[in-house]
């Protein structure tokens, strides 16, 4: 999805939040309220949802924590009040309705990767060479548009970030 993201970079926050040198992981935990939420009483999840990102990732500048989109207060469906938006990633890493924010030393555990570590792992970078175990990820369809496109490594942001998993397993990429 191409969505106009109104946020702010997830960097400037870290930088007034000053976490001490032990941090090497951002933890995030969604909001847990079975009321409001009524899909989390299916049981199909372990709630509430939580992910996470190395600090280089969350530091990089195209990671957005997002209040809008389409320059409008963000609406609940969306993840209000607060979204993580990771442009080069998996949707599964955008943790929606943001209740908590943690500096860790260790790779927190993600809901994904706890539910179904085979099929998604930590890093979650869109990789069109590495099948999904039970679909293709080389190619997409995008919102408003009838024909697939062929699935760019790191969702089109190569240039940007790929530096930032130089020399690891791409099979660890997906």
């Amino acid at each position: 999805m191409v969505i106009p993201w109104v946020g702010m970079p997830l960097a400037d926050i870290i930088r007034r939040l000053e976490p001490t040198p032990k941090a090497k992981y951002v933890a995030f935990t969604g909001l847990l309220d079975a009321q409001k939420m009524p899909g989390q009483r299916l049981g199909v999840l372990a709630w509430p949802y939580v992910e996470g990102l190395r600090l280089d990732e969350a530091t990089h500048s195209l990671t957005l924590l997002a209040v809008g989109l389409y320059g409008r207060v963000l609406p609940n469906q969306n993840g209000a009040p607060l979204r993580l938006v990771v442009p080069w990633k998996y949707g599964f890493k955008g943790i929606k309705a943001i209740t908590k924010v943690s500096f860790v030393e260790k790779q927190p555990p993600t809901t994904w990767n706890r539910m179904a570590s085979d099929e998604y792992g930590f890093y979650a970078n869109v990789n069109p060479e590495v099948d999904h175990p039970r679909w293709s990820q080389g190619k997409e369809r995008r919102i408003g548009e009838f024909f697939k496109r062929k699935t760019l490594p790191f969702n089109g942001y190569t240039d940007q970030v790929a530096h930032l998993y130089a020399g690891m397993d791409v099979k660890k990429l997906y």
